[in-house]
């Protein structure tokens, strides 16, 4: 019996140390293949720098066509996300409301510009809505710019919209009854205490579709945008050269996409109350 209790904790600290060389084990070879991964795009991104990209070429293009299609899609860029994230609050409000038609109507909207292509959303708009005009009789002049920015908040609003319902609905349902039972209406609780909330759970990911819009901006040289894919293609398309213009393109992205991704960062920080207590 004595022998017993006495090989316990030798088995005890055996299975430990297993565990733990396990753990140490899977943390280098995560590091290897890190340090792997990392080392080879390196290589990569400085054998394209030093020899793909033609430094003249480049001076080149940067100004105006890529100075002005990158200001293309900022200004695209911004108007969307401001129009997709208001619209979008309305499409979530519409998806909790307690009206079935409303509901409905809102789930049928998400339904529709979540299960078909942004890119056969643009065609319609661009080429459709004009076609409903006599030739030559519709009124908008540069319909590109419109077009682009109607078919991008109509899309992600779907989208935003969804995170605000899971938003909502991550808030306690407590929440709404004390705000009932302290005298507020139902739209006051909503816009006073559940929507507040609700903005919190849903940041990240109304942040990450924000994102997304940035990159789905690629989409518009299809209705006639002139934007950073319809750059890189005029310049190819001349020079010949498609590492010039892909290196020029990529930076425009990351000017947008990287700020972005620190914004929503700090928004995220700043609506966490547990962030706010330690600043």
């Amino acid at each position: 019996m004595a022998e017993s209790y006495s090989d316990t904790p030798t088995t005890t600290d055996e299975s430990t140390r297993n565990r733990l060389l396990n753990d140490e084990t899977l943390r280098r070879i995560g590091v290897a293949i890190a340090g792997l991964f990392t080392l080879a795009v390196g290589v990569f991104l400085a054998y394209i720098v030093f020899f793909r990209v033609d430094p003249a070429l480049l001076v080149q293009v940067v100004y105006p066509q890529f100075t002005d299609a990158f200001l293309t899609v900022l200004r695209v860029v911004v108007i969307g996300s401001v129009c997709s994230v208001a619209a979008g609050v309305v499409v979530g409000l519409g998806r909790v409301s307690r009206t079935r038609f409303t509901r409905t109507v809102a789930t049928g909207y998400i339904e529709f510009f979540r299960g078909t292509p942004l890119l056969f959303q643009l065609i319609v708009i661009f080429f459709g809505i004009p076609a409903l005009w006599p030739p030559g009789e519709f009124p908008i002049g540069n319909f590109a710019f419109v077009a682009a920015v109607i078919g991008l908040t109509l899309n992600h609003a779907a989208y935003i919209g969804e995170a605000i319902r899971g938003g909502i609905e991550a808030v306690p349902s407590g929440q709404m009854e004390a705000a009932r039972s302290l005298g507020l209406s139902y739209i006051q609780s909503m816009r006073e205490v559940v929507l507040p909330q609700a903005w919190r759970n849903a940041l990240a990911a109304i942040g990450n579709d924000q994102v997304i819009l940035v990159k789905d901006t690629s989409l518009l040289t299809v209705i006639a945008v002139p934007e950073l894919i319809s750059a890189f293609r005029d310049v190819n398309s001349t020079n010949f050269d498609p590492w010039t213009p892909i290196v020029l393109v990529a930076i425009a992205y990351l000017m947008i996409t990287i700020p972005l991704g620190k914004i929503v960062s700090y928004l995220e920080r700043r609506a966490d109350p547990a962030g706010r207590s330690e600043s």
